[in-house]
């Protein structure tokens, strides 16, 4: 893959995380029966981030977990045939809770589609909501983020790269070309 541009830089995936977290916070009248979900792998060092944001705010930790979805994917029989599953970790009742799903890009709805499903297998939260850093278009499922950290146009020749420092090294956001 080559990449084509860098559509956002340290500062701006900082800044991006910091809005997220301050909407997060007005739409739902401070962390009252709050918690963060982050999807693996990059969705789960952002759901820290975010939570980090709102205890700079709030002064009062909200909860953190973090889900796996390998499993309910629909597409699970094609990606490998002994696809690697971690292991999700939700130290939190979610009954009751109004839960802010966190992934790093949001693209045809899938992901979040199967991360929706293991979240009920936790329990009957109050309301989910969806929190992305980029939203690049493409819905194949009737899904929305709640809080987007910047709207990518692309084309399906085109992916996004959301690198952490945690993962990668770096804090950034590519457009990379996937035809050669």
């Amino acid at each position: 893959m080559r990449t084509k541009a860098r559509v956002m830089d340290a500062d701006d995936v900082r800044r991006a995380i910091t809005r997220i977290a301050h909407e997060i916070l007005e739409r739902n009248g401070g962390i009252d029966s709050l918690a963060l979900i982050g999807i693996q792998t990059r969705g789960s060092d952002l759901a820290k981030r975010v939570a980090d944001a709102i205890e700079s705010i709030e002064s009062e930790r909200v909860p953190v977990g973090v889900l796996d979805i390998t499993l309910y994917r629909d597409d699970l029989q094609t990606i490998a045939e002994q696809p690697v599953v971690n292991e999700s970790d939700i130290p939190f009742d979610v009954q009751g809770k109004t839960i802010v799903l966190i992934d790093d890009v949001l693209y045809t709805g899938r992901t979040v589609r199967a991360a929706l499903d293991e979240i009920i297998d936790f329990g009957r939260p109050k309301s989910v909501q969806l929190a992305v850093i980029v939203d690049r278009g493409h819905r194949e499922l009737p899904i929305r983020a709640d809080y987007v950290g910047k709207n990518v146009p692309t084309s399906e020749t085109e992916s996004v790269a959301v690198r952490m420092m945690e993962k990668d090294g770096a804090d950034e956001v590519l457009i990379q070309s996937l035809e050669r």
